[in-house]
């Protein structure tokens, strides 16, 4: 696995660069700026970047516009976004464009190293990783919408885990219950939010995502 890293914080950025090649991973660069950070990606066409949501010159958005724009450029790339704080609408201005091979995690899990690994290899598989503090946040500012209500605890937790890009299998294992009992779950978790089933996780993902931040907006 081939790793960028664009992170303006040196300290961070080193150590996130030891870190990876201690776990026998190619950081093949690392970058400051969104515009280095770029740069790199065209030079070494990496697998999966790593990107701070605050970079210069203003420490807004700069990071989830570079990487936007890198995803433009290499449809490919796989990007894990690390931010200090929620930032649920640079999350979602990231999913735009569909989550396959994306990341969203809060700077506080990279401590978890083993966490911080499994959503890299996630994402880097193709699949979805979004902190559960960001869907946590999404869930709670939408529960007076009445199709949420719909749904049972059971239902809630596993809408919770879908939306963080969990698989069936890891659902179930997380839940103590049978795939079968997450299928079922699923279904009806998409009936009542009236969306289309559909089994490709980063559909569902993003269309979950996506409902739950059009309720927020619309609340």
């Amino acid at each position: 696995m081939r790793i960028v890293i664009a992170e303006d914080d040196a300290l961070l950025r080193e150590g996130l660069a030891l870190l990876l090649k201690a776990e026998s991973l190619d950081v093949v660069a690392t970058a400051g700026d969104p515009e280095e950070f770029l740069q790199a990606v065209e030079e070494h066409r990496p697998d999966v970047a790593l990107v701070d949501v605050r970079m210069p010159p203003t420490h807004t958005d700069e990071g989830i516009r570079a990487a936007v724009e890198a995803r433009r450029r290499h449809p490919g790339l796989a990007v894990l976004v690390l931010s200090a704080y929620v930032e649920q609408a640079f999350a979602t201005e990231l999913l735009a464009g569909g989550s396959a091979g994306l990341g969203y995690l809060l700077k506080e899990r990279v401590g978890r190293v083993e966490q911080f690994l499994d959503a890299l290899q996630r994402v880097a598989d193709g699949g979805t990783a979004i902190d559960p503090d960001v869907v946590t946040q999404l869930l709670s500012r939408t529960r007076s919408d009445p199709r949420l209500d719909r749904l049972s605890p059971r239902e809630l937790d596993v809408l919770k885990l879908m939306a963080e890009g969990l698989g069936n299998a890891a659902i179930a294992q997380q839940l103590v219950v049978t795939d079968g009992a997450v299928h079922k779950h699923i279904r009806s978790i998409f009936a009542k939010l009236d969306l289309p089933p559909d089994d490709a996780a980063d559909r569902r993902v993003t269309a979950v995502l996506r409902y739950l931040e059009n309720v927020r907006r619309l609340g």
